[in-house]
């Protein structure tokens, strides 16, 4: 195992405060992969079909599995590129095909941080991967994006409860189809294959963890009614 104090490698230092540890990923990084020609010596080449199958806009077909989806992850960049993945859910077919080429998601009210909102505002970016409760499909879509706040648009956006204060609008230039062998390797929609419920931290052990250094006073006890008035009054 690599370790990031004794065993790894180290850094210049000063006289006076001594050798200083070098992170693991910058002991990593100090050997990675740096050009794309080296990155493709270690694998094969794609199948013809993989190379293919990617189109540019949304098929009869493709409309017909994103309404059937719940679930969407939403991946973008901020202007310092950053990144961040933010998870959207609800019914199926909350995403709404707009056109061949045009998506809109609606945003249900959460955290209120706008991590993926603004970085959207930033870049005009964003990276969708639809999964669906259990089928082994994955979508993925990229493409340009916005932030919109048109009534009109919004009006018919209320999947998730009532018409939305924005929406993810994505110029589609790029769909694909996954292959599902990362679904059926994390055994997803397999219940007798996940961990035991008291094997997993819990939402409210997490929140605890990382704010504990920062808001003193927090319970779990706490921690946990405001998770439970999150999910009470979602739609607000």
């Amino acid at each position: 195992m690599i370790s990031s104090t004794a065993d790894a490698p180290r850094y210049g230092s000063s006289p006076a405060e001594g050798p200083q540890p070098v992170s693991l990923f910058d002991a990593l990084r100090a050997g990675a992969v740096t050009d794309a020609a080296t990155l493709r010596e270690v694998y094969e080449m794609p199948g013809e079909a993989a190379q293919h199958k990617q189109v540019d806009r949304i098929h009869e077909v493709t409309k017909r599995l994103i309404a059937s989806s719940s679930f969407v992850l939403v991946a973008s960049t901020g202007a310092d590129g950053s990144c961040d993945v933010s998870p959207r859910g609800g019914p199926a077919g909350f995403v709404s095909v707009l056109d061949e080429h045009t998506l809109a998601i609606p945003d249900a009210t959460g955290n209120k941080r706008l991590d993926t909102l603004q970085n959207i505002v930033a870049t005009g970016q964003a990276g969708l991967l639809f999964l669906f409760p259990g089928r082994t499909n994955i979508l993925r879509v990229n493409g340009r994006a916005c932030i919109s706040t048109d009534p009109q648009l919004l009006a018919q956006l209320t999947a998730v409860g009532k018409p939305p204060r924005s929406a993810i609008v994505v110029r589609v230039e790029e769909v694909y189809g996954h292959c599902p062998k990362s679904v059926l390797r994390g055994s997803l929609w397999q219940p007798e294959k996940w961990l035991p419920k008291d094997a997993v931290p819990s939402t409210a052990e997490v929140t605890l963890s990382h704010l504990s250094t920062s808001m003193g006073g927090l319970t779990m006890e706490m921690i946990q009614q405001d998770e439970r008035d999150a999910l009470r009054y979602r739609y607000e």
